[in-house]
């Protein structure tokens, strides 16, 4: 970083003290690539040293205080003009005076408050940074140094299976079903689809994990949705009293956990859509919410996500050529039956 002064300059370095020993964790940034940061959790100390070095050895650097920051902010990036800080910690690390050779200053935040998880969207940022600063009268001097922050959670208590009935009368009727409710994002969606009654020439058909991104609120609110991951679990005309297993691993795509009204500015949300495609490409589909959770230190690893999937379907426009497999009149929207255990 330049600096344009008349006079001496410095450059600043942040350290923490456990950098050697700290976990590291990927994260997308802004351009869409990918970089590894420190990564921390809620409640946990951060600390370190700020190391200020002098350009011009010999000659005094004015400043008007030094200081460290932590802080926690929400860029959206349609309004960049505003950063919402959610986390604001100062401290101070030397009154104004001068410096005459460089210097080395220690910092603590104890048991900082890091309530969400880092995210960078298609229109939203979360993020958590230190930056150090040595404030002069002309220009400051600053640094800063980003981390990635995870949520944890235990391992829910119960891990119900999903079992669901769809179809269009007297033409197509499946039931599909998901071995439990709750996964982490390195599990696998074990399940099975039974085809009820098929009169409609059904040539393929696939799971789609489609994420929505929300950011605003009332008139401004801007939905984003990516398809995640296209699964093909059956090509060609299924009979009647025929069972299509499904096994989908979830470690080898990017998701993130499910993030509902964060800070009041974000959600972002996860489905499973079911297609089914005929001989006409004509398609139907049926959509099943999924609420991407947490960590599970309980059960996982530490550092590893956890997706859920619950019963709750979002309305959404259907052009003529898709079509919306509707819950069967008389059959049990979604009934649970008892897990045998987290797996």
């Amino acid at each position: 970083m330049s600096f344009f002064s008349f006079g001496q300059s410095a450059e600043i370095d942040i350290v923490l003290n456990d950098a050697e020993t700290r976990k590291k964790a990927e994260h997308k940034t802004e351009d869409g690539k990918k970089d590894n940061y420190f990564l921390f959790y809620d409640g946990e100390t951060v600390s370190g040293k700020i190391n200020v070095t002098l350009k011009n050895p010999g000659k005094r650097l004015e400043h008007q205080g030094i200081k460290i920051e932590f802080i926690g902010q929400i860029e959206l990036y349609y309004d960049r003009g505003n950063h919402h800080e959610f986390v604001s910690l100062v401290k101070d690390l030397a009154r104004p005076g001068e410096l005459t050779q460089s210097q080395t200053f220690d910092f603590e935040f104890t048991h900082v408050e890091k309530p969400y998880e880092s995210y960078t969207g298609q229109n939203v940022k979360l993020r958590y940074f230190l930056r150090a600063t040595v404030s002069r009268r002309l220009n400051d001097i600053s640094k800063e140094m980003e981390i990635v922050v995870h949520t944890l959670s235990t391992y829910p208590e119960l891990n119900s299976s999903i079992k669901m009935e769809v179809g269009i009368e007297d033409c197509l009727h499946i039931e599909f079903e998901y071995n439990k409710s709750k996964y982490h994002l390195k599990d696998v969606i074990v399940g099975k689809i039974y085809f009820l009654l098929v009169r409609i020439k059904i040539r393929h058909m696939e799971i789609d994990i489609i994420k929505r991104e929300t950011t605003g609120t009332g008139p401004n609110v801007y939905h984003e949705n990516d398809t995640i991951a296209k699964y093909e679990i059956m090509d060609g005309a299924p009979v009647r009293g025929e069972s299509i297993p499904i096994r989908l691993f979830l470690a080898g795509y990017e998701m993130t956990p499910t993030m509902r009204d964060i800070n009041k500015k974000y959600s972002v949300r996860y489905y499973l859509n079911l297609v089914l495609i005929d001989e006409e490409e004509r398609r139907y589909f049926k959509q099943q919410f999924m609420p991407c959770g947490l960590h599970w230190p309980a059960v996982l690893d530490l550092g590893d996500h956890s997706v859920e999937e619950g019963g709750h379907n979002e309305e959404e426009h259907v052009s003529p050529s898709r079509h919306r497999l509707a819950t069967l009149r008389g059959l049990i929207q979604c009934r649970e039956s008892p897990c045998s255990g987290p797996g």
